[in-house]
């Protein structure tokens, strides 16, 4: 897909790096409408209540991510689908400037080859921009990259970070017996980045609790996790969702139609068999951002009324 420079964009080609990156610039009375669904300035006094039976200090959660009007992500999985619209892209690069880390899923890092940085102004010419951390979750090792990975590109220019990259702990003896893993592992750590094994679930998959802890051990004190699909729905779900501090999310004028991959976490029943909304959320705000609208929210964990 061609590159175009948006609105309140300015774009510019990396030092030795191929691919063209683009400024964005998010209005300061945008910013003060998101404060309140942010991670605290001072997160570390914010926080030190958080220390709870979890025995890890959780970070600052926020789930976020672009949807159509029949709550769609994209047309069909593995399919690279854009839904933001200028402004609100800029919006989400704000987001990641205040955040420690980003996560997404294994899938979207194969499907769309994401840069997972921030690409606003800088506050002042003599200062740099605060980049995420890129958290990727891949149990069973399927993310194959090489040195041309975006992220990696964007690590080399100093315009982002290498990822932590989440393993199953039963599949690191592979590192050792598959040359091509050796090599990534390498290329990996060359770049700041590195492989993170962690314990995973009956199944294969990782609780939650597991991935935060990992998180927080690295001393990142706020996650925005922006998808894909399995990854939103798994956290949306009971009782996961009481890990989430905030939720924004960007809704596009449009329609995907059937097939795509939809954000709609399990439903669930009541004691005379009658199914529920699961989860809903409270304290919610919506902003018009271009075209796009933008909801903001905590999840409500009042019991549902059945």
């Amino acid at each position: 897909m061609a590159s175009r420079s948006l609105p309140g964009t300015e774009s510019s080609l990396s030092p030795g790096n191929k691919t063209k990156t683009e400024t964005l610039t998010f209005p300061a009375d945008d910013v003060l409408k998101l404060e309140p669904h942010l991670p605290p300035r001072d997160l570390e006094d914010e926080k030190l209540d958080k220390v709870t039976a979890r025995g890890y200090k959780k970070p600052f959660i926020t789930l976020t991510f672009a949807t159509s009007l029949d709550s769609s992500l994209s047309l069909a999985p593995g399919t690279r689908t854009v839904l933001s619209g200028p402004e609100s892209k800029a919006m989400t690069h704000y987001l990641r400037s205040r955040h420690a880390a980003i996560c997404v899923g294994v899938g979207t890092a194969i499907a769309d080859d994401p840069g997972l940085n921030c690409r606003l102004a800088a506050p002042s010419p003599s200062e740099l921009q605060h980049q995420p951390r890129p958290i990727i979750i891949d149990p069973h090792v399927k993310w194959n990259f090489n040195e041309n990975a975006k992220v990696l590109q964007l690590a080399r220019s100093g315009l982002g970070l290498a990822p932590f990259i989440l393993v199953s702990s039963t599949v690191t003896s592979l590192f050792g017996m598959r040359k091509e893993l050796t090599e990534q592992r390498a290329l990996l750590e060359q770049h700041g980045g590195k492989y993170i094994p962690i314990e995973p679930k009956s199944g294969g998959r990782f609780a939650w609790n597991t991935i935060l802890k990992a998180v927080s051990d690295e001393g990142l004190d706020s996650v925005m996790i922006e998808g894909g699909g399995h990854i939103i729905n798994s956290l949306l779900s009971r009782p996961e969702n009481e890990l989430i501090d905030s939720v924004i999310v960007t809704i596009a004028p449009t329609w995907l139609g059937q097939g795509g991959v939809v954000v709609s976490p399990p439903r669930e029943r009541g004691p005379d068999g009658k199914p529920f909304a699961p989860i809903r959320l409270t304290e919610t705000s919506w902003y018009p951002l271009g075209e796009d609208v933008v909801l903001c929210g905590k999840i409500s964990h009042r019991n549902p009324e059945w």
